[in-house]
């Protein structure tokens, strides 16, 4: 009786087991001694990205002057239908913006 119980345990465990994360296919980094980067990677699933960060010098609420990173990127992901997703991006000193299919458009007046 102890044996099917170990053997029904041991089975349970590994069917709630997680699935194992996709492989990296490709993944690149490049940072530069100014701040800016350009970053990408894709995996086996059909997940990729893309970015690069820029530094630019903007006027603080004070007028000085500080250094911020501007990135601008996409990323690519198959929905629950099956359908590919992209979502194109930017953030600067105005906050972070998205734009894709799944992304909700602001009402307008």
């Amino acid at each position: 009786m102890k044996l099917i119980v170990v053997v029904f345990a041991l089975v349970a465990v590994a069917v709630a087991a997680p699935p194992e994360p996709p492989k990296i296919l490709r993944s690149d980094f490049n940072q530069e001694p100014q701040g800016g980067y350009v970053f990408s990677f894709e995996t086996e699933d059909g997940i990729t990205r893309n970015e690069n960060g820029e530094v630019k010098q903007v006027l603080d609420e004070e007028n000085k002057p500080r250094d911020v990173v501007i990135v601008r990127g996409s990323y690519t992901y198959t929905d629950p239908e099956g359908k590919p997703e992209t979502v194109n991006y930017y953030a600067d000193e105005t906050g972070f913006h998205a734009e894709g299919a799944s992304i909700p458009k602001p009402a307008r007046k």
